[in-house]
This record gives C-alpha cells, sequence and structure tokens, in this order.
C-alpha cells in the first residue's frame, strides 16, 4: 500500500471511485444520484487534502483529511469494492490515527446512519459523539 498525495488531475479517477464505492450504502437508502456525488465532491475538492492510495500502482482507495483548530476531520474515505475486507480500512485508519495522535488531536468523522461503515469504525475504536439528520458523528483519541 502506498499513499500518495492526490493532484488536480487525480479528480475524475477519484469521482468514479467515490460513486462506486457510495453505490451500495445510498441506493439502500434510496438516495444514490451519481451526478449529486460528483456534483458535491468536485465543489469541495481539494488536491492539498486528498491522499490516494495505490497498490501496485493501481488506485484503490482514498482520504480526505482536514486539520480544523480542535481535530482532525476524515471527510472522505472510499475504498474500491473489490478491495474491501482485506485490511485496507483498518491500515487507513491507523495511519491517520498516528497522524492525529502526533498532532495532539481527536480524529472524527461522519458516517451515514445506515452504512456498513459504522460498524467498522466502532471496532477501530471510534465513539459516537453525535447524531445528524442522515449521518453519525464518530471521534477517536489517543487514550490518556
Amino acid at each position: 500500500m502506498h499513499i500518495l498525495q492526490a493532484q488536480l488531475s487525480d479528480l475524475e479517477d477519484l469521482v468514479a471511485l467515490r460513486i462506486k464505492a457510495m453505490q451500495p450504502s445510498l441506493e439502500a437508502v434510496g438516495r444514490f444520484d451519481p451526478d449529486r456525488a460528483r456534483e458535491r465532491f468536485v465543489n469541495s475538492f481539494s488536491a492539498g487534502n486528498t491522499f490516494k492510495v495505490l497498490i501496485d500502482r493501481q488506485l484503490v482507495g482514498f482520504y480526505v483529511v482536514i486539520e480544523k483548530t480542535d481535530h482532525l476531520w476524515l471527510d472522505h474515505l472510499y475504498i474500491d469494492p473489490e478491495f474491501q475486507g482485506n485490511s485496507l480500512g483498518k491500515r487507513i485508519i491507523g495511519t491517520l490515527k498516528q497522524q492525529a495522535k502526533s498532532k495532539a488531536l481527536p480524529l472524527r468523522l461522519g458516517a451515514l446512519k445506515e452504512s456498513r461503515a459504522n460498524a467498522f469504525y466502532l471496532q477501530q475504536g471510534f465513539v459516537p459523539i453525535d447524531r445528524q439528520e442522515w449521518d453519525n458523528i464518530y471521534q477517536w483519541h489517543e487514550p490518556e
């Protein structure tokens, strides 16, 4: 697994991966709209906060992490469904936990309420801190 900073030229590949990864969860709640998914990501895209995950030079995932004043915000984490279930997500979260720990900040994120991602984040030590209309908000911080 190699993690590289995304470039503007990666945008269309990232959009395609996001749509592919989101489709099952959003279809389950009747909210899948590929045009909307594309637009929301493109409008907020910042290559400086986006990191692509490669295996054998193939794009298999990406994440967007934003440093706020009091926490790191994991804005997006997508793994190609063909690569899910092989600890790739756990390894990425481990990398992000180390980043948060080095900055002495908690790591926060949101997950669609009906998504399988909720169980994954709970297994990774995140705790729920808020519930919004569509998302559960989670936080992880280094135990003291």
